[in-house]
């Protein structure tokens, strides 16, 4: 019989957080502090040492991660973002006693892709709650890319998550969230900000609800209806909530799809996802539904393309539920040649009242980013 194990051997780990599907190659979070004492922690209405504020969840990336070009596919990086958001975000909703909910994905700021990830490599995403307010929970995701041959990591993406809390006696109903302690003053007063900032930018997408993709037979190349694609989309339990919703990271990953369909078709040549502008989930789609992502060329630089996707659901076994829009967002791709350059992208034509105006709304945007990038002096990985 072979001698017992020394007592550190069965020590459990002190927290692996993964999600499913995961591989168990998660790297452990370190150990919480010392808990305050009681006079502070009954002051304390954060997350305490059984929520903590930060996650990690990892993976290795296999071929069927790949896209055509070989590196990792863009919506399964958005995919595993989204699953490290929803874990803490739900657990810290979770944190008090009262109602019992799940966190579901209302927004997901502007996605940068830094730097691609390639197959074999690890990916690290980690995930912390910076800000909530009452009824709902900012989540910072950082992705990290680590070569297992070499040690080498970098940063791959960045992302802000916003969740709301939907009680599980009642899907409609949100709840409210415990709120966080924070380190400095400072933190809550510019949470607060990013909160009305993105609440403002959510309103302002409503308008677009109505709108449709709608084809055209025999288009002229370069022209927005000469690229525009969709895709039709049967929900099933696999897309899927315990509670039957579908994943937001599920719906992620068919926009860019066919965001990816857009730009390829309009270019010709190999394509990846440069960024995500802010995607809002406007409402849930439930198991049953038949979703169609549709996507069109709205703007393009002389390296970059902006394509606008919209998700709507039909519930087609609900009669009492009409077609309507479930989410909509804004992707930016880049044109590459074989050996992965960037290439000049060929000029989107607008033809109608509609698509002329499009291209100047996103030239605006375009133009703003730049402006950001340069003036933003952090040095990119």
């Amino acid at each position: 019989t072979a001698p017992p194990l020394p007592s550190s051997f069965m020590a459990p780990p002190r927290l692996i957080h993964s999600a499913p599907g995961l591989l168990d190659t998660c790297s452990q979070i370190p150990p919480p502090p010392s808990p305050p004492p009681p006079a502070v922690a009954a002051k304390m209405s954060g997350p305490t040492t059984d929520t903590p504020a930060a996650i990690q969840i990892c993976r290795i990336m296999r071929p069927d991660d790949a896209n055509v070009a070989g590196n990792v596919h863009g919506g399964t990086i958005l995919k595993m973002i989204e699953e490290a958001g929803v874990i803490i975000s739900t657990r810290h909703c979770n944190s008090q006693n009262g109602e019992r909910c799940v966190a579901a994905l209302a927004r997901v700021e502007r996605t940068d892709f830094l730097s691609p990830m390639c197959i074999g490599e690890v990916a690290h995403v980690s995930a912390e709650i910076t800000y909530t307010s009452k009824h709902s929970v900012e989540v910072q995701v950082h992705v990290l890319s680590e070569n297992i041959l070499t040690g080498t990591k970098k940063l791959t993406n960045k992302a802000t998550l916003w969740y709301v809390p939907l009680s599980l006696k009642n899907v409609d109903k949100v709840l409210e969230v415990p709120p966080i302690v924070y380190l400095r003053q400072e933190q809550e007063e510019e949470g607060r900000k990013r909160y009305e900032a993105q609440k403002l930018e959510r309103m302002e997408t409503k308008w677009r609800n109505g709108d449709i993709v709608q084809p055209i037979l025999n288009p002229e190349p370069n022209t927005v209806s000469y690229s525009q694609s969709s895709l039709i989309h049967l929900v099933g339990p696999s897309d899927c909530t315990l509670h039957g919703f579908v994943h937001g990271g599920v719906t992620m990953k068919l926009m860019d799809e066919v965001a990816g369909i857009v730009a390829a078709r309009h270019c010709k040549t190999n394509i990846v996802t440069a960024s995500v502008d802010a995607i809002n989930f406007h409402d849930k789609i439930r198991k049953g539904c038949v979703i169609t992502i549709s996507g069109r060329m709205t703007f393009t630089s002389n390296k970059s393309m902006e394509i606008e996707v919209l998700v709507d659901a039909d519930p087609v076994v609900d009669n009492s539920q009409k077609r309507y829009r479930a989410a909509s967002a804004f992707f930016t791709y880049v044109s590459l040649n074989q050996e992965g350059k960037p290439l000049p992208v060929p000029q989107l034509v607008p033809e109608t009242e509609d698509e002329k105006k499009r291209f100047e709304e996103g030239k605006g945007r375009y133009l703003q980013m730049k402006a950001k990038r340069q003036g933003h002096t952090e040095p990119q990985p």
